[in-house]
């Protein structure tokens, strides 16, 4: 038996090629209809599309993206520069993923998910010139933002969350840290902290920002003490430990009197990390420490007890990042996007 031919005497749609001879119309004729377009009639289109449904024909999706030079697919990064150890599983990570993913499957495209940390100066070169994506995402920039710099001036469907300097080549979708941070900055001071301290690791642009800006609160306050720098990293199998090791380190700084009256936290995850180690010591969140934190993942509002934070926009900034890249993907401007953040008072500030 011809195997293009069922029982029955069916016919085996198994490519254009066949659909057209059983639609009576040439191949192109059967590309353009199922590709949805108006140089074929409404009529032809419909009668096309009701055959392929029929015979349960789906055109070669390899084959159109070759002549295309489409790959339907958009890559979501996530360079680990300054934290090597942290992992996709991070619940920022998860959060920004899942909008990302939703917005671009929505419109049609695929997504390829890569975490890299970037051990070759060419990291980014590999990803974008890989053959495999039409655009990427970046979340985060770690420590790698002269690398983006560089790629982004040769390649334009490019769009990342994170800081926006001045002169900064490549888009970005983020918050502004630095407000972030003073508003945390001046909610401690009214509520009479003096000696705040910060919990973050300070060399992704980010959070230094956000730093920077817990620090301006206090000189704005006329505050002669400097804010105090606690270096803590965002990966989960050192966080604890590390503020841990800062706790105690005051605690017996201060003949186990805590020295400082406020922590500002460069995540939600390091605050309700905090606020267990010091509830670990018996010391009272807020009463007598109260804790900040930055982002307002859901997490936040359901740890006990809940956490005051600053939140950025998850949601607007992730469909900012995509409707971005799409107008870069088709040849247009998008330049980067700041966010306002918010403060959210809860029971921990």
């Amino acid at each position: 038996m011809n195997d293009n031919i069922l029982e029955g005497g069916d016919r085996r749609i198994r490519t254009i090629a066949d659909l057209a001879q059983m639609a009576g119309v040439s191949p192109g004729t059967v590309s353009r209809a199922l590709a949805g377009k108006s140089l074929v009639n409404a009529e032809t289109r419909a009668r096309i599309q009701a055959l392929a449904d029929q015979h349960g024909f789906r055109p070669n999706q390899m084959a159109s993206r070759l002549r295309t030079r489409r790959t339907g697919v958009i890559g979501i990064v996530v360079p680990l520069g300054h934290e090597r150890r942290q992992h996709l599983s991070d619940p920022f990570f998860m959060t920004m993923l899942g909008y990302l993913a939703d917005a671009l499957t929505e419109n049609g495209y695929d997504v390829m998910l890569s975490r890299v940390i970037p051990d070759a100066v060419d990291w980014l070169d590999r990803v974008v010139d890989s053959g495999m994506v039409d655009g990427v995402l970046l979340i985060g920039q770690s420590d790698q933002y002269d690398a983006i710099e560089r790629v982004a001036r040769r390649y334009r469907p490019l769009v990342a969350w994170g800081v926006t300097l001045p002169d900064q080549v490549h888009a970005a979708v983020g918050t502004d840290n630095a407000q972030g941070g003073l508003l945390a900055g001046q909610r401690l001071i009214e509520r009479g902290c003096r000696r705040i301290a910060f919990l973050g690791d300070i060399s992704a642009p980010e959070i230094r920002q956000r730093h920077d800006g817990v620090a301006r609160a206090m000189a704005q306050a006329g505050m002669e003490g400097a804010l105090m720098q606690l270096a803590t990293h965002l990966a989960s199998d050192v966080m604890e430990q590390e503020i841990a090791a800062h706790i105690d380190a005051l605690l017996e700084q201060g003949g186990g009197t805590m020295p400082i009256d406020g922590i500002v936290a460069g995540s939600d995850m390091i605050a309700m990390t905090a606020v267990r180690v010091l509830a670990d010591r018996a010391i009272a969140v807020p009463d007598v420490l109260p804790v900040i934190g930055y982002d307002d993942l859901p997490l936040a509002a359901q740890a006990v007890p809940r956490i005051t934070t600053i939140r950025q926009d998850i949601a607007a900034g992730a469909r900012a990042m995509v409707d971005a890249l799409f107008v870069r993907l088709h040849g247009g401007e998008a330049g980067s996007v700041v966010l306002t953040p918010e403060l959210i008072l809860r029971e921990t500030a």
